[in-house]
């Protein structure tokens, strides 16, 4: 850790570089993988009834499918049954001729000089495959079939050593091999980059021949059932790794840490450190390029399952700075340690996120003193001290006895006709003064209906609540729009004639 810290500055902290300190989920029962560590898939076909003729349509790709152990017995077997077919096939010739019988006779021209036995037919085609030539058999011209078989023998010798060389040829130069260099890191993390929650993991190139036009893709493994009630076994989704930013383009000279963001449209979308140990999934990583030297297309797999993915880690660091050049450590390529990661998956991150902070709560007590209808304000922007007989509806009218108690009397309100409050009237006669009393602090203004057009309306003090008008900021210096004038007396010789006489037959 101390090497780190003097690469990448003191700032570079690490948690806990011990696995077994981390939230480790129970134990399981090792279960089936799809895809092998060393990318072998783990599925057998069966049950193919006459389908088993279409490898015979395709022989040159079922060879080459082949393990080697077979391929090397078809080898073998191939050329040793061609040799001894065409080596019985001049003994026949041989054989009806006579020329058996005149083997070291010099004066008999033969078929074949020199050919008086199988064994002597026999290294006569391995001469001729061979095209050794030793000279001591030979055909001669008073032998057509010969000339024939001749022909035919090169030309079915050339089509079995193009058929399997060729097939021994492709075999060996597969690129299988060259995906045996390139690593994938043992376990996937999960962890915290630019903010945002990432599945990241790790691929290497051994060699120092790139990877031409490098790509790199990600599949999900996991059974799942649809909303119709249909199971989906081994169902497979795909996992973005950059496709639209590019990011699945490898450049793969080092070490590079693959990342997938989890977000809305992530099947990790709800996955949380808690719900990861009671998943069962499966991560198919396949990387795909052009082999350098060759020109072929290579492909490595790996996979990694939910026991395998390790929730708040992150790799170390494997590039250093030489004198020079950089310098891989791949013995730090698998290695992780921890890190600070919310254990919260980012569905129930982004709720958290979208809930309303609480605001402060006013209670009506503590503002001025006043109750939550005391804080109307009027018209005329001015706070509203209201009266006893005001905090009713305009209908049940409030009134005061003589001896002070207080009686609801409710108002006869014709068909076109609507009682009203002292809100409804007009802006000059709002406010009224009240008249206080010994002991008792009511309002004795008492303001009977009147009758309005068929266009007015009643509008009580808790209708006023609903519609509260903002604050009328404070008048500016100008004439006066009070239309009532200015007097000391009673306010109710501040009315008008009409409203006078309605006040004083009551």
């Amino acid at each position: 850790m101390s090497a780190i810290r003097r690469k990448f500055g003191e700032d570079y902290q690490v948690e806990n570089t011990n696995r077994t300190m981390s939230f480790s989920a129970p134990a399981k029962r090792k279960r089936q993988r799809f895809v092998e560590k060393n990318g072998r898939c783990n599925v057998q076909h069966g049950n193919l009834g006459g389908e088993t003729s279409r490898y015979i349509s395709d022989l040159f790709t079922t060879l080459v499918d082949l393990k080697w152990r077979w391929n090397l017995l078809i080898f073998l077997l191939t050329y040793t049954v061609a040799w001894l077919i065409m080596a019985s096939m001049w003994w026949i010739i041989a054989y009806i001729r006579g020329d058996l019988g005149h083997g070291h006779d010099d004066s008999y021209t033969p078929c074949v000089a020199n050919v008086y036995n199988f064994p002597s037919a026999f290294l006569f085609f391995i001469e001729t495959e061979a095209t050794i030539g030793y000279g001591y058999r030979y055909i001669t011209e008073k032998c057509p079939e010969g000339i024939i078989l001749f022909l035919f023998q090169s030309l079915l010798g050339s089509i079995v050593d193009a058929f399997l060389i060729g097939c021994m040829f492709i075999k060996m130069s597969q690129p299988k091999k060259r995906a045996e260099t390139l690593m994938f890191s043992q376990d996937a993390v999960i962890s915290q980059r630019d903010g945002k929650l990432c599945l990241m993991f790790r691929v290497g190139n051994l060699r120092n021949s790139h990877m031409v036009s490098a790509q790199i893709r990600c599949k999900l493994i996991k059974s799942r059932q649809t909303p119709e009630g249909e199971f989906l076994p081994l169902d497979q989704r795909e996992l973005d790794v950059g496709f639209g930013t590019g990011a699945d383009q490898l450049f793969l000279v080092s070490p590079l840490t693959i990342c997938h963001e989890i977000n809305s449209n992530s099947p990790f979308f709800d996955l949380s450190q808690r719900s990861l140990m009671n998943e069962q999934f499966e991560i198919v990583v396949i990387l795909e390029g052009i082999v350098e030297t060759t020109g072929m297309t290579c492909q490595a797999r790996t996979s990694y399952t939910e026991d395998e993915v390790l929730w708040g880690h992150r790799f170390l660091p494997v590039m250093s700075l030489e004198e020079g050049f950089f310098r891989v450590d791949y013995s730090q390529f698998h290695n992780t340690f921890e890190v600070t990661t919310p254990p919260y998956s980012v569905k129930e991150q982004d709720e958290k996120s979208s809930l309303p902070s609480p605001g402060p709560v006013f209670s009506p007590t503590l503002l001025d003193g006043r109750s939550r209808r005391e804080r109307i304000f009027s018209f005329d922007g001015v706070p509203l001290t209201e009266a006893p007989e005001s905090k009713l509806p305009s209908k049940p009218q409030r009134t005061t006895s003589k001896n002070g108690k207080e009686v609801l009397k409710t108002g006869s309100v014709q068909p076109t006709e609507k009682a009203s409050s002292t809100g409804d009237l007009p802006l000059s006669v709002q406010r009224l003064g009240s008249l206080v009393g010994q002991g008792e602090a009511e309002n004795h203004l008492q303001l009977k209906p009147f009758k309005m057009g068929s266009e007015a309306h009643t509008r009580s003090a808790g209708e006023l609540e609903h519609h509260r008008l903002f604050p009328i900021p404070a008048p500016v210096p100008g004439p006066s729009l009070n239309l009532l004038p200015a007097s000391s007396g009673r306010p109710e010789d501040n009315l008008p004639p009409k409203l006078r006489r309605m006040n004083a037959d009551h």
